[in-house]
């Protein structure tokens, strides 16, 4: 047998690919995947009854990791009440007026 199938998603970031191919004693392939990391992992590997499973890993870029922030262990506390309009007050003018001495 032999079969081979790739995908590579820009949208989503999903990029691999594999080929294999057997006489029914022997078989070879390769595989190769983008890793979370930023690295693309490719693996060439032969397989048979006597030898068993070899393989030859490669990476292609580099590992690049975002900045770690780690979490406050606390919650800031919330307000229990928190009107929904501010209420505005204003004096009314006196009615009366002062004495005149």
């Amino acid at each position: 047998f032999a079969y081979d199938y790739a995908v590579n998603d820009q949208y989503t970031g999903t990029n691999f690919a594999k080929k294999e191919e057997s006489d029914g004693h022997n078989t070879q392939g390769y595989y190769s995947v983008a890793l979370p990391d930023g690295r693309v992992q490719h693996v060439k590997y032969v397989a048979d009854h006597y030898g068993g499973y070899n393989a030859e890993v490669t990476y292609e870029g580099e590992a690049t990791y975002p900045e770690y922030h780690p979490a406050p262990a606390y919650k800031a506390a919330t307000p229990a009440y928190k009107p929904a309009y501010k209420p505005t007050y204003s004096h009314p003018a006196p009615a009366y007026k002062a004495a005149a001495y």
